[in-house]
């Protein structure tokens, strides 16, 4: 039975290096050697497409190289449960998850790689004001800790004013990582909208293009988020945000915006056609053509030719099939020029979607906040909300509702992603999930000290006012509530002046005051199963045992396991194996420090093993 520790995969989140060498060696073998990298056998199997010329496009800042760094260094972090804290939680696919997004993203690579199917996002404006994102190379766990008050010492941190001299520096060095990593989470046809003003446009799209690849580059929108202008702005006042798309590869495909009831409105059927609703299409083109110039004859007699300088759109020998198909319109009397009839069921079935949003279709900043403030009913706890409208129309381009497709949304704000997402399943019956992550930022307001506490209760509220509305929806509007903490396992962290109690503390590597769900959801996480996988709960033995992802995953995390409940324990375990009947291999964990003595622990480990549970670690 191996014992897990801080070093070994299943205590720590992806390692991203490892990975990306692992997917070197499968494509260069060559370039290998002794386990390391030799660039220039590299170089030499790339041919031309190395660049290493010093003088090249790009964009360039302080701290670039860091950012790339602190991109792929492990988090050694966890998400603790919080189930009083969430709304349905035996049931939800939801995630809130409150912390530092940076370490948040790290810890759902192995769970969330290639899963999320949208990702939206409305990072801070670089206002050159408050900036609460100082990420810690060494410690960003305890940075965090720290920043939000959980740990002695705690403040709030403004590292990007603009007497710093690093007005863009900042701003760049917390955006890149986060990108980074994101991009992980997307599937392949997954897609990235980011909301973001003039001041930043051009970075963003910069980084974007180094980290998604300008290929994939789909589009830059303009949202109209103010409709009148400021009166009291000196200068130019802007009345539009930047909300920039990146797909994750060509799999991505864009949907049409639903027709609305004014377009299927021009739709009418006056001569009762079998075909349904049509409107009349002008049947000449604008420009003369001798062979698609000459007289129709009406129903009423009449010959009729194109206007000057123009010609029919379909040419003489067509005309008799036209005519016998029924789809020219002479007017109601017969005698005017032939209008082409265009059926309803001829047109796409939605709308092409353009670069300019505007407020009428996409809601505006003041409608946001009206939104908040109704939904709360106690004032306006956070100030730069989005419109769900505008969301709404992200979530329609880029997502289906019957595959259950996840919405990350990694600044989160007030949770306007999260309500939009339950509405548009309560309109639509789908199925969207979402996973929303929130830094815990001091806020001024008694009510909601954080903004992470807005997030959940606007949730909550949203939730409750769709199913009181709504009695017979049965969708998911609950959410399960985590929070980033440092590892439940200790690292080895000796004390230089009293060795022995630590030695003496290390008989114990996990951390006190952490319960079974702890170590059970931080499990699921190193291991890369879904935070809101299917967990049973058996009391065998007189132990809680769970079984998660249908028997993929067995845990009894309990603290006592004496040498009388080895056996009953073990087999419990075993018939619970066979009952499941998991189609690949089951690993079993338990808690090493339950074990009375090695004889107990190598007792449990052999039972299993005889049995076919031969994957059994300890915690």
């Amino acid at each position: 039975m191996k014992k897990i520790t801080v070093q070994d995969p299943e205590a720590s989140s992806a390692d991203m290096v490892a990975e990306n060498i692992e997917q070197l060696k499968v494509l260069f073998p060559e370039a290998m050697v002794e386990g390391k990298i030799d660039f220039e056998v590299l170089k030499q199997l790339l041919g031309g497409v190395v660049e290493e010329r010093e003088e090249k496009y790009g964009l360039n800042w302080h701290g670039k190289r860091r950012a790339r760094q602190l991109a792929l260094t492990p988090s050694i972090g966890t998400l603790r449960p919080c189930p009083e804290e969430s709304v349905d939680w035996e049931t939800t696919n939801n995630l809130m998850i409150e912390g530092d997004n940076l370490e948040v993203l790290k810890l759902l690579q192995k769970s969330y790689a290639g899963k999320v199917k949208l990702i939206y996002i409305d990072p801070p404006y670089n206002t050159g004001k408050d900036f609460v994102y100082p990420d810690n190379f060494q410690d960003n766990i305890k940075n965090y800790l720290e920043l939000t008050g959980q740990v002695a010492g705690g403040k709030k941190i403004s590292s990007n004013t603009e007497a710093s001299g690093r007005f863009h520096t900042d701003w760049l060095n917390m955006m890149y990582p986060r990108l980074k990593l994101a991009r992980n989470l997307l599937r392949e046809d997954g897609v990235i909208f980011a909301t973001i003003d003039d001041t930043e446009a051009m970075n963003l799209k910069m980084i974007f293009n180094e980290v998604f690849g300008e290929e994939n580059f789909v589009a830059s929108i303009v949202w109209q988020k103010t409709y009148s202008p400021a009166n009291d702005k000196k200068g130019v006042d802007a009345m539009h945000d930047f909300i920039l798309v990146f797909q994750k590869s060509e799999a991505f495909q864009v949907n049409l915006f639903p027709r609305t009831l004014k377009q299927d409105g021009a739709y009418s059927n006056p001569d009762n056609d079998p075909r349904g609703p049509w409107k009349a299409v002008d049947s000449t083109r604008a420009e003369h053509r001798d062979y698609a110039y000459y007289p129709i004859e009406t129903p009423s007699g009449k010959k009729v030719f194109p206007a000057a300088g123009r010609s029919w759109i379909f040419t003489q020998e067509e005309l008799p099939k036209l005519l016998a198909e029924g789809r020219l319109w002479f007017g109601r009397r017969g005698s005017s020029k032939p209008s082409k009839k265009l059926f309803l069921t001829e047109v796409k079935q939605g709308i092409v979607p353009t670069t300019w949003w505007g407020h009428e279709d996409s809601g505006h900043n003041d409608e946001a906040k009206k939104e908040l403030k109704a939904l709360l009913n106690d004032g306006l706890p956070f100030q730069t909300p989005k419109p769900t409208r505008l969301i709404e129309r992200i979530a329609l381009l880029s997502t289906s509702k019957d595959s259950g497709e996840i919405v990350l949304d990694f600044f989160a704000g007030s949770g306007t992603t999260g309500q939009t997402i339950f509405d548009l399943n309560k309109q639509d019956g789908g199925n969207r999930k979402v996973v929303l992550v929130q830094l815990p930022e001091l806020t001024e307001d008694d009510s909601y000290p954080t903004i992470s506490s807005i997030t959940r209760e606007r949730l909550r509220r949203a939730g409750k006012k769709i199913k009181s509305e709504n009695p017979l929806f049965h969708g998911d509007v609950g959410f399960r509530v985590f929070k980033l903490d440092s590892s439940n396992i200790r690292a080895w962290d000796p004390d230089r002046d009293n060795l022995a109690k630590t030695l003496f503390d290390s008989i114990e590597h996990i951390k006190p005051g952490r319960s079974e769900n702890d170590l059970l959801y931080e499990l699921l996480l190193k291991l890369g199963l879904d935070l809101c996988v299917p967990i049973e709960q058996r009391n065998l033995a007189g132990k809680s045992v769970h079984a998660i992802g249908g028997g993929v995953l067995f845990a009894c995390l309990s603290e006592k396991i004496g040498r009388d409940e080895v056996e009953p324990l073990a087999m419990g375990i075993i018939n619970w194996h066979k009952e499941l009947a998991p189609a690949g291999d089951s690993t079993c964990v338990l808690r090493d420090s339950a074990f009375g003595d090695d004889v107990a622990k190598t007792n449990m480990d052999a039972i299993l093993h005889q049995h076919g549970l031969s994957n059994v670690r300890s915690l």
